[in-house]
């Protein structure tokens, strides 16, 4: 396993205001991006995941245009197979990846989108994990070998090679693979095809027992590559003592009742099994493992936002220890306002991680 990477999340929207971050006009200006990228640098993170989504600037374009503008961050790239053909994201990758020293990430996307507005005919479940895992594997073929020929049901390659090479270093041979998803079609893809399976937060047993199950399919399906990685994507609410984190995180959870989208979305939900899993716990209690409030989930939280790790920094710092111990080795934290709590945090519970 890795000794860890911690990352952060830099908001990539089209709108201000994301999960109650400050408001401000130029909030998805290149400036503004910079600053917050320069800031994960500054404050010890290794780099930010950049979320996807057809209504946001265009992902890639935001992780190249910061990488160019720091000098050890590591943008998280994240899109969605149905953006792209393989072999163009590949080469847009090793090239990227080459600019930058060898400082990218990739976050692969299966979760519905908007595929009607991109053309995108793939739109079952099955059918998307079964693309998904296709296009990882011809991916790392095109990143590991000098020519790739290739004829599957979703992509066709012929003598395909790239003008431009991932960077190697050690064990390094092409960017992580970062993958989500809590389906059995999905674990399926990350157990063949991954580098490392994201988990919302969850208890420790269910982490725990997650981790096993991907552990043995591994092994089922053959897995050809390195060990697959674990990593913790959540929202932490943390301050120098529990009460004052905790009277931070009832409010917040006092002011989303007031939300008129909760109803609509809590319906909504329902398309994704990891968001139902997340969205169970709250109907089991408030608070688990004693950190982990799920009551945002039950007011229209997603994501990373439908539950939260809260407490002084010494507590949280535990749990993630916690989770590390279950096999955890990569954490992508975030709180808003972003570029407040990138400092904060960077300067108060990374250094009882590290």
């Amino acid at each position: 396993m890795s000794e860890g990477r911690y990352l952060w999340y830099i908001p990539n929207q089209a709108r201000p205001g994301h999960r109650g971050d400050i408001v401000r006009e130029d909030h998805n200006s290149l400036d503004t991006l910079t600053e917050q990228a320069r800031a994960v640098e500054r404050y010890g993170w290794d780099g930010a995941l950049l979320g996807t989504g057809w209504a946001r600037p265009d992902t890639f374009t935001v992780g190249a245009a910061l990488a160019a503008r720091t000098t050890r961050f590591q943008p998280l790239i994240a899109a969605r197979p149905g953006y792209w053909h393989p072999a163009n994201f590949a080469a847009a990758t090793a090239t990227l990846d080459h600019l930058s020293s060898g400082r990218t990430l990739i976050n692969i996307v299966s979760g519905a989108d908007s595929p009607g507005a991109y053309g995108d005919s793939v739109i079952d479940r099955p059918g998307r994990y079964e693309r998904t895992r296709e296009f990882l594997h011809v991916l790392r073929r095109l990143w590991t070998e000098e020519s790739v020929t290739y004829s599957g049901k979703y992509y066709s390659l012929e003598d395909a090679k790239l003008g431009a090479s991932t960077v190697t270093s050690g064990a390094r041979r092409h960017p992580t693979l970062y993958f989500g998803g809590a389906s059995i079609e999905a674990e399926r893809v990350a157990a063949a095809e991954a580098d490392v399976q994201l988990f919302w937060g969850e208890t420790y047993d269910a982490i725990s027992e997650r981790i096993t199950r991907l552990t043995s399919l591994s092994a089922e399906i053959g897995r050809e590559h390195a060990p697959l990685e674990f990593g913790l994507r959540v929202t932490v609410v943390v301050r120098g003592t529990a009460d004052e984190a905790w009277s931070v995180a009832r409010q917040r959870v006092a002011a989303m009742q007031e939300e008129e989208n909760a109803k609509a979305w809590r319906e909504d939900h329902l398309h994704s099994v990891g968001q139902r899993r997340l969205v169970a716990l709250g109907e089991t209690a408030d608070v688990l493992d004693d950190v982990l409030y799920t009551a945002p989930g039950q007011l229209g939280g997603q994501g990373a936002a439908t539950t939260w790790l809260v407490g002084s920094y010494r507590e949280v710092a535990d749990a993630l220890e916690r989770y590390r111990t279950l096999g955890v080795s990569h954490f992508i934290l975030s709180d808003t306002p972003y570029l407040q709590e990138v400092k904060s945090i960077g300067l108060n519970l990374l250094p009882l991680l590290k």
